[in-house]
């Protein structure tokens, strides 16, 4: 066909395109609802209105500990509070029980993961993805090649609950990745800078300016006084 056989109704109407595909002018009009994030102004770039589900996530931060976890305080405390399982893969440290509890979340509902080489890492967060038995899943990954955060997507995919998120370092962002929303977090006067590296429908081009206060607080029960599970990767991922 010719493009001068083309119609201008052909030109005006788009045409079906695939589930899994999106086009730039889309935005939150054709994602499913996401988790709130307990932060207004990110809600509102979010496509979904929320932390995305059933798909991975990746934050990716300029150093550890600069407040990836707080990001995310909000969202994991209404998890907890709906008895969602929170499983926690290979972390660099052990969850504070205590400053979950304070956070909201209920440590009890929290699920922490020893690996111990990367390969039975992804091995994890395959499981805990495909299990849909989990509210969310976070995971601390070493270097992932784009095959393997293929599979992961794929897995999260097809659980289609679980809020799944990788935390990797900020140079991550130079490399190719399959999943739909990656931020990066660094630094600002007073609080976090958030840049959306990529995200579904049209790009944005500045930054998010967090401050240092609390986020909002969603609502939920208050949380429970139980210890963190800890669980070596070889069992089976039941959260």
């Amino acid at each position: 066909m010719s493009m001068h056989s083309l119609s201008p109704d052909f030109l005006r109407s788009p045409a079906p395109v695939h589930p899994a595909l999106w086009r730039g002018a889309d935005l939150a009009r054709t994602a499913a609802p996401g988790v709130p994030s307990g932060f207004p102004v990110l809600d509102a770039e979010f496509p979904g209105g929320g932390w995305p589900v059933g798909s991975l996530t990746e934050i990716l931060r300029t150093q550890e500990g600069i407040g990836e976890l707080r990001i995310l305080g909000p969202a994991l405390a209404a998890l907890s509070a709906q008895g969602r399982h929170l499983a926690w893969i290979a972390p660099p440290y052990v969850p504070y029980a205590p400053a979950l509890a304070a956070a909201g979340i209920d440590p009890g509902q929290i699920f922490v993961v020893r690996t111990g080489n990367e390969r039975q890492t992804l091995w994890a967060i395959e499981q805990a993805l495909r299990s849909n038995a989990c509210g969310a899943v976070l995971a601390w990954p070493q270097s992932p090649r784009y095959a393997e955060l293929r599979r992961l997507q794929l897995a999260a995919e097809g659980g289609g609950r679980a809020l799944a998120v990788l935390f990797r370092p900020e140079k991550a962002a130079a490399e190719p990745s399959p999943a739909v929303l990656r931020i990066t977090l660094g630094a600002a006067a007073g609080g976090l800078a958030v840049r959306i590296v990529k995200r579904r429908g049209a790009p944005l081009d500045r930054l998010i300016l967090l401050p240092a206060v609390a986020p909002q607080r969603l609502p939920g029960k208050p949380p429970g006084t139980a210890g963190v599970r800890q669980a070596p990767a070889k069992i089976s991922i039941a959260c």
